[in-house]
């Protein structure tokens, strides 16, 4: 299981935090002096998730510098310019394997996750978005997935009615999946997800615009999609008052989602 890609969605503008955005891609908004794919990444490490497929676009090239340079980042150096030398005096990295591709500037969800198909492999995979935390148990989640025989599982969580409802049976299949109604909602989109390979087919192509419109929806109606049902912590850094917020929960020392030591 710890074997599984976990593929993350960093490609988009974030137009609603443009305060951040203007500079950097959403993803690298700092949370606690570190980007908040960082925190992500760490989630999924934590239960032994570490080959990452990351979908870039805007301003990915900030995306594929930190990495490339995530060693020095995180470690103290002693740089002697008049020798040319630098000293490495602690370090401290992470058993990470990142693929970084560019899926394109204005690629939508549905045709980033397409462009990588060829990088997923015949295999079971983990998706979410750049910008959301939460203190989801992923190998439980794996685990309803694998149970559950469905090609998709879907985080159900319970917030206002900003994000994608699903209508949910007793059985926790979704039977409806509707992008961003109007009004409250009850079960609404979390934005971590199990999928199969064969999710791929229902993308058409790379122009597919958003992964939670059709491709959702038609999971849904063919009865191939289920919920796995979350009641703790999550939270989505869609404005600057979110990230406020994130900032200042990291800052207590009692962030839900730093699930590792």
């Amino acid at each position: 299981m710890d074997k599984m890609r976990v593929v993350i969605l960093a490609g988009g503008r974030g137009t609603r935090i443009s305060e951040e955005t203007e500079v950097l891609p959403k993803p690298m908004v700092e949370i606690g002096g570190k980007p908040v794919i960082w925190h992500i990444m760490k989630l999924y490490s934590h239960y032994g998730f570490n080959d990452f497929i990351i979908c870039l676009g805007y301003r990915g090239y900030m995306i594929k510098e930190y990495f490339s340079h995530y060693f020095m980042h995180m470690s103290d150096v002693t740089i002697d310019l008049s020798k040319n030398e630098t000293k490495i005096h602690t370090t401290a990295s992470e058993p990470w394997k990142i693929t970084l591709v560019d899926t394109g500037l204005e690629t939508m969800t549905g045709g980033r996750l397409k462009r990588i198909e060829k990088y997923v492999g015949n295999q079971a995979f983990l998706l979410t978005y750049g910008d959301g935390l939460a203190d989801i148990n992923m190998k439980k989640l794996v685990q309803f997935h694998k149970k559950s025989k469905k090609l998709a599982t879907i985080t159900a969580i319970q917030n206002t009615g900003r994000f994608g409802v699903l209508n949910i049976d007793s059985k926790n299949k979704v039977s409806s999946f509707l992008e961003k109604p109007k009004g409250e909602g009850g079960w609404i989109n979390g934005g971590f997800f199990v999928l199969e390979p064969d999710v791929f087919n229902f993308i058409k192509n790379h122009d597919t615009v958003a992964w939670e419109n059709e491709p959702l929806e038609k999971l849904s109606k063919d009865g191939e999609l289920c919920a796995y049902k979350h009641t703790g912590f999550w939270g989505c850094m869609d404005t600057l008052r979110d990230k406020i917020s994130f900032e200042r929960i990291w800052q207590s020392g009692a962030a839900p989602w730093k699930v590792w030591k």
